[in-house]
Parts: C-alpha cells; sequence; structure tokens
C-alpha cells in the first residue's frame, strides 16, 4: 500500500481501495454462496441415503410387522451440547457402528436451533420409535431434551450427555467461531476475522463473551418448555437437575471423558464394544481442537464469576459432576494407577418353588 501511495494520485489511490473493497465483499458472498451450497447438499444426500436404506430393506422384506429381538430394539439419543467434545465422542460411535451392527445418524435442526416446533417434534418421536431399519439406532444432534412420554409412546429412549466447565465451554465456543478448529479448517466460521481475545471482550462488556452466553447446558437438559430459555430461571435448573438424574441413562463430563466411555461399554456393550481402547489408542480421539484458543486470566474468570448466571450454570455442572463420580465409583476399582470395570457383584439364590 505504501508503493501504492507513491506511484498513485488521491484519486486513483481511492478508486484502488474501493475496487478492493468491492472485491472483498464479492468473494465472501461468493463464499457464502458456496457454504449454502454445501449445506443443501449435503442435505440432499441424507435424504438420497434414506431413501436407498428403505428402498433396501423394502426388497428385502418389509420389517413393518416384525418383532425386533429386545436386544436390537434400542435407541440412544446423544443430544449434545456444543463445544463438550462431542465430535470425538460421536466419532467413536461412527467407528463402531459397522462393526457392532447399528445405524447412526445425524440430527440436523435448521441454524443448529436446538427448540423443535411442535409438528417436528411429532415428527421426530415418530421417527425414532417406529422407524424399524434404523433400530438399534444412535441419534445425536444439538436438540435440547424432549419429553417421549408426553407423546404416548410405550418405549422411551436412552438419552446420554457429556457437559463441560461453563467457563472453558464459553471460551472454546467463542474462539471456535472466530479462528474455527482442527477437524474442517477451511471452513469459514460466522465470526472470522475478529481478532479480539477472550479476555479483551470480557474488558469491554461484549455480548459474545456476556454471562447470558453461559446459558446453554442447563436449558439442553431443561428441555422444550418456554421456561428453559429463560436466563438465570431457577426452575429451569431445578428441572434440569431432575431430568439428569430421572431421565438419562448417564451424563459424563468433558474433562473425565475417557472414563464415561469406559462406563458406557460396560454397561451397554451393543453399542460400545471396543470403544475405551478406540478412544485410547485411535486416531480420532480429542479429534476437534479449536484453533488459536488463549486461556482467560485470573481476572476475567472472576468477573464472569461474580454473575447469578455463572454460578447456576457452575451449580448444575458440579451436580452432573458429583452424580457421575458417585456412579464410577460404584463400577470401577483402582489398581496401580488404572482403573477397572467390577464384575458382576449379584446373584440369584433361594429359588422357589424348587424344580422337579
Amino acid at each position: 500500500m505504501g508503493l501504492l501511495r507513491i506511484m498513485l494520485p488521491p484519486k486513483l489511490q481511492l478508486l484502488a481501495v474501493l475496487v478492493f473493497g468491492v472485491a472483498v465483499l464479492f468473494l465472501e458472498n461468493q463464499i457464502q454462496k458456496l457454504e449454502e451450497s454445501r449445506g443443501k447438499l449435503e442435505r440432499a444426500i441424507a435424504r438420497h441415503e434414506v431413501r436407498e436404506i428403505e428402498q433396501r430393506h423394502t426388497v428385502d422384506g418389509p420389517r413393518q410387522d416384525v418383532t425386533l429381538d429386545e436386544e436390537d430394539d434400542v435407541v440412544i439419543i446423544y443430544n449434545r451440547v456444543p463445544k463438550t467434545a462431542s465430535t470425538s465422542f460421536t466419532n467413536i460411535a461412527y467407528d463402531l457402528c459397522a462393526k457392532n451392527k447399528y445405524h447412526v445418524l445425524h440430527i440436523n435442526t435448521t441454524k443448529n436451533n436446538p427448540v423443535m416446533s411442535l409438528q417436528d417434534q411429532v415428527r421426530f418421536v415418530k421417527n425414532v420409535t417406529s422407524w424399524k431399519e434404523m433400530k438399534p439406532g444412535f441419534y445425536h444432534g444439538h436438540v435440547s431434551y424432549l419429553d417421549f412420554a408426553k407423546f404416548g409412546v410405550k418405549k422411551k429412549p436412552i438419552y446420554i450427555n457429556v457437559i463441560r466447565d461453563p467457563i472453558e465451554r464459553l471460551v472454546s465456543y467463542y474462539y471456535f467461531l472466530r479462528f474455527g478448529d482442527d477437524y474442517r479448517p477451511g471452513l469459514r466460521r460466522r465470526k472470522q476475522g475478529d481478532k479480539k481475545t477472550f479476555d479483551e471482550c470480557v474488558a469491554a462488556g461484549g455480548s459474545d463473551c456476556a454471562p447470558e452466553k453461559l446459558w446453554l447446558q442447563i436449558p439442553f437438559f431443561c428441555g422444550h418448555s418456554s421456561e428453559c430459555w429463560n436466563v438465570g430461571s431457577r426452575w429451569a435448573l431445578e428441572q434440569a437437575k431432575y431430568n439428569l438424574i430421572n431421565e438419562y441413562f448417564l451424563v459424563g463430563v468433558t474433562e473425565e471423558l475417557e472414563d464415561f466411555i469406559m462406563l458406557l461399554e460396560a454397561a451397554l456393550p451393543r453399542f460400545f464394544r471396543g470403544a475405551t481402547e478406540l478412544y485410547r489408542t485411535g486416531k480420532k480421539s480429542h479429534l476437534r481442537k479449536t484453533t488459536e484458543k488463549k486461556l482467560p486470566t485470573k481476572e476475567t474468570i472472576a468477573k464472569l464469576q461474580q454473575s447469578e448466571i455463572w454460578k447456576m450454570e457452575n451449580e448444575f455442572y458440579e451436580f452432573a459432576l458429583e452424580q457421575f463420580q458417585f456412579v464410577r465409583a460404584h463400577a470401577v476399582r483402582e489398581k496401580d494407577g488404572e482403573l477397572y470395570i467390577l464384575a458382576q457383584n449379584f446373584f440369584y439364590e433361594k429359588i422357589y418353588p424348587k424344580s422337579n
């Protein structure tokens, strides 16, 4: 630009700057169109794959009247919270599905909206419960908890999830929106070009790092009620705790993901047989790492921790962590620094009447 100022008169310099600006805007518009086209192509491919599966099963013979084995009549829903190592965990499910003979399906909602419309809730419940061709099935997506009992289904799916320290999750998401990750490094992100650090954002009172942005894990577990998404709602917090205990099979934490996987393999081997070894040795462990992430200072953390929203989200996180550690303590034993799953620790006796 210095050479340009020397060689060109002021009017031509201004014209060159304008042309450059128009070119940048044009390129950004083209990139946006390409991203939209990619999204449409992905949806078209997904619909095609579904039709192929349905046609294949129709040729093989309809299964609507076939009773599935109890072991196969199982659906797991992983309503994954963003930036909680969900991609790393989901890729294990994808790697194991062919070997363990189950299906994996991504729930792709428009603009990643975690709240479904009432009509989509009905469609989703019907799909999950009656789509026999996809059973056993592992569904995953950024969707808040949905109570299947409200729709009168006889057999509810198994819910699992993973949550993370709320500030660490927000910091990771902040930088993810600006720099992406090593999973799809070429993909343009919504806040790309914004070089402001998380510390600078908090100091300036920016909206992307405001305490309100911490309010995510509670509503994901609370569900589809309007109060769940009322930031700072004590009712939502208590409902999220209730659902975690009563509606979720197991909830792990990002910081102890390997132990979460180990427990799932022990309890649900139909899906997760081989998952622990794959996580420890596979190339996809810790797959998605946010680029350019800078840890916040103690001052930034202290400022966020003053908010009531952080206190509630952290209360929920600590509640989930305590429950997970309780489950783990009763399922494993430590020996020489390694955790081992306990063998069956109950048996039946005094069985009457005696058989002849």
